[in-house]
């Protein structure tokens, strides 16, 4: 059967139709041989189980997929024997991973660094269900991510037999194509349909996860005389990433002047920056929108929108979105203001949003873009670059005045020294860096975040993927209580080479964000005793040296922004883990004087 997911106009396979009918009892009798030891399924269909996996994993290595993620199990012994002898002739290679959950993040890394399709390996049962978080990650940042489970086949299935359930759309809506491939049966045409689905070649479709559910009945093991092929030496395969300066022809002179700004959300890219110089327009990027860095980048924009709000003497007159903003509540507020027009430069299908569910006018091509934003003039930039630039010494003015390390020096420094691939973690690791990291001239490092549902689960797996993937330097940003949730991420399979992965740890202790939100206000009146502290801050003692030491990760520890910077500067080999230590108590409070200290400087600047 195939996925009923309106999603997905691509269901035209559907191995059950043509498969042969199977001769195992379905009335119960059939027993499980890993329950049992007796191998009681039975002998239909024309392909042994690990003929049908060969036929697989050819096809999906024919479809462009160079690494696989693959956590052990009986019932996918059939796709590991065949993805081992693609791995000893050099066609692909393998990572293991002991915990599904982080070998589907380390999936959607792999899948983000390379922009290529990566397969994820599990056996039957819970086992797929520990993909869904990284699935759902996929789904909604559009990461073509091949789930590859497998199943038992059709007459073991609502027998009771062990690890089996229903895995055919488990996924539901997350995925763009479920197939179930009946044991026995040819999986070429499952494969290519899932490959060209997961990598949006169907029209009007974004890229995104899908499942292949694989069902193989014993024997699950190679011939007899079968054998691995000679080592070819393993293939290396890398794509290049890293954001590149582009450049628009200018904005005509005849183009109406508008106070425009161009904000530029979670993946927008380079267009975003090159839009914004050839407009004349203040450029707001996030940190993971690759499009932080030009003349026009303004730091701490999320404190200058109130400045420039419908009371100000330059009040913002309209909106050009690239890429997808989730980072801060001003932000969603001016685009939530039905006097200042928006649009969303959307030159192909995005799996972030439904049509007709946002407010910004959709449109295809940077010509239409440009009549809806027209162009800045000299005074409304400058405003903005004055005001940005005020704010920025402002901002860095309070900091230096901290000897201890806080949030924001910590995101600063880290978005001044990362090369290479920077991966930020959920939840204020990100919004550190979106605050405090200065604009660059150009793109320093290719910027990762899981911002699809912005979770905290998984980012050290993500990070370990983007790192293997890219083949060069990576930095990740996490706050303790990310770090925790995947620290089983730091796991590596038998024999795998350390990636060069440095992950600096925020450590205060529990969940800091809460501290800045409402619940901190609630938590300060004393009206719910320690509700707050001990539901949202999530104390904790965790001793991370010992967790690292576990891991056998290199590990220091630091406590203020001169030791921080020293960490950042040190050469790397490996990979290593700088725990900053710092104190979440104060941070409302600084957060506080750094708004105020920015309010005071911008308005010094902008006064008529």
């Amino acid at each position: 059967m195939t996925s009923e997911n309106p999603l997905d106009p691509l269901n035209t396979y559907a191995a059950a139709e043509d498969a042969p009918l199977s001769e195992g009892d379905p009335t119960g009798a059939a027993t499980d041989p890993e329950a049992t030891g007796t191998p009681a399924e039975s002998s239909a269909g024309t392909l042994t189980a690990v003929e049908s996996a060969r036929i697989a994993v050819k096809t999906l290595l024919d479809g462009g997929v160079r690494y696989v993620v693959v956590s052990p199990g009986s019932r996918s012994a059939p796709m590991a024997y065949a993805l081992a002898e693609a791995d000893a002739a050099g066609r692909v290679e393998l990572l293991v991973r002991i915990d599904e959950r982080s070998a589907g993040f380390t999936g959607l890394g792999l899948a983000l660094s390379t922009g290529a399709p990566v397969a994820v390996l599990t056996t039957s049962g819970t086992a797929v269900g520990n993909l869904m978080p990284a699935v759902m990650e996929a789904n909604h940042a559009a990461v073509p991510l091949v789930v590859l489970s497998a199943d038992r086949p059709d007459e073991l299935r609502g027998t009771g037999a062990n690890q089996t359930t229903d895995q055919l759309d488990l996924f539901g809506e997350h995925v763009r194509f479920a197939v179930d491939v009946p044991a026995g049966t040819d999986p070429q045409r499952a494969v290519e349909t899932a490959l060209s689905a997961a990598t949006g070649a169907f029209e009007d479709t974004p890229p995104g996860p899908v499942q292949l559910n694989l069902a193989f009945r014993d024997p699950l093991v190679p011939a007899a005389g079968d054998h691995l092929p000679e080592a070819a030496g393993p293939g290396i395969w890398q794509i290049g990433r890293g954001p590149e300066p582009l450049t628009l022809t200018p904005a005509p002179a005849g183009l109406e002047e508008r106070r425009t700004v161009v904000l530029a959300g979670h993946d927008a890219g380079p267009v975003a920056e090159a839009f914004a110089r050839a407009h004349g327009l203040p450029l707001l990027a996030e940190p993971s929108s690759n499009s932080r860095f030009g003349p026009n980048a303004v730091g701490p924009y999320r404190l200058l929108l109130e400045h420039f709000g419908p009371d100000s003497a330059q009040p913002i007159e309209r909106v050009v979105l690239f890429g997808r903003p989730t980072l801060s509540r001003p932000v969603a507020q001016l685009l939530a203001r039905a006097d200042v027009p928006s649009a969303l430069y959307q030159p192909v299908p995005v799996a972030w949003y439904e049509p007709g569910r946002r407010t910004e006018l959709p449109l295809d091509n940077l010509s239409d873009l440009a009549d809806f934003s027209g162009r800045g003039s000299a005074a409304w930039l400058d405003a903005w670059l004055l005001a940005g630039a005020a704010a920025q010494h402002a901002l860095d003015q309070v900091l230096s005045g901290e000897t201890a390390a806080s949030g924001p020096s910590v995101g600063a420094l880290v978005w001044q020294h990362a090369r290479g691939q920077l991966m930020l973690g959920s939840s204020n690791g990100i919004r550190d860096v979106d605050l405090a990291g200065q604009p660059t001239p150009g793109p320093q490092a290719t910027v990762f975040a899981n911002r699809g549902l912005a979770g905290i689960d998984g980012t050290i797996s993500t990070a370990t993927g983007i790192a293997w993937g890219g083949r060069q330097e990576t930095t990740l940003l996490v706050g303790d209580v990310t770090f925790l949730h995947d620290a089983g991420g730091l796991l590596l399979g038998f024999a795998e080479n350390d990636p060069l992965l440095r992950i600096v740890v925020l450590n205060d202790e529990g969940g800091a964000i809460f501290n800045l939100l409402e619940h901190g206000a609630v938590q300060e009146s004393g009206t719910y005793g320690n509700a707050v502290e001990r539901l949202f801050g999530t104390p904790h003692s965790v001793n991370i040296a010992a967790l690292a030491a576990a891991y056998g990760v290199e590990h220091c520890s630091v406590s203020t922004t001169a030791a921080l910077a020293e960490a950042l500067s040190a050469p790397r080999q490996g990979r290593s883990i700088i725990e900053v230590r710092t104190d979440r108590q104060g941070l409302r409070e600084l957060h506080g004087r750094i708004k105020a200290a920015v309010g005071d400087a911008v308005r010094g600047v902008l006064a008529p």
